[in-house]
């Protein structure tokens, strides 16, 4: 099956444990529709570059599934739907990277940018 990244954007007003529950929430969707969620983060309420809906911070969740098309395409219609979810954004990948995303590693584990000219 093609494996997928996702990463949703909740309201702010929402708590930690209802967010969460919304990770759970859609991948149980996915289940449902013979899918899988391997792994997800969530990376807590952060500040966004514009306003979306009148809000300037959204809980900010990061997924990795192995799924077939139609659960996708399902998941992402109930999250358009879903009055908590602001956006989202889902990306076909060829293969998972091992551990944790760039976002929750700590900047030493990152490596070195480059030099600025």
């Amino acid at each position: 099956m093609p494996l997928y990244e996702h990463v949703m954007i909740a309201r702010q007003d929402l708590s930690n444990s209802q967010a969460e529950a919304l990770i759970e929430h859609f991948g149980s969707v996915l289940a449902d529709n013979d899918g899988k969620l391997l792994e997800n983060e969530y990376w807590g309420v952060k500040t966004m570059a514009y306003k979306i809906n009148k809000n300037r911070k959204g809980h900010y969740a990061f997924l990795r599934t192995d799924a077939p098309v139609a659960a996708i395409q399902e998941m992402e219609r109930l999250m358009r739907l879903h009055d908590d979810v602001m956006r989202v954004l889902t990306i076909k990948v060829d293969a998972h990277e091992e551990g944790p995303s760039v976002q929750m590693q700590k900047r030493e584990e990152r490596g070195e940018r480059r030099e600025r000219r």
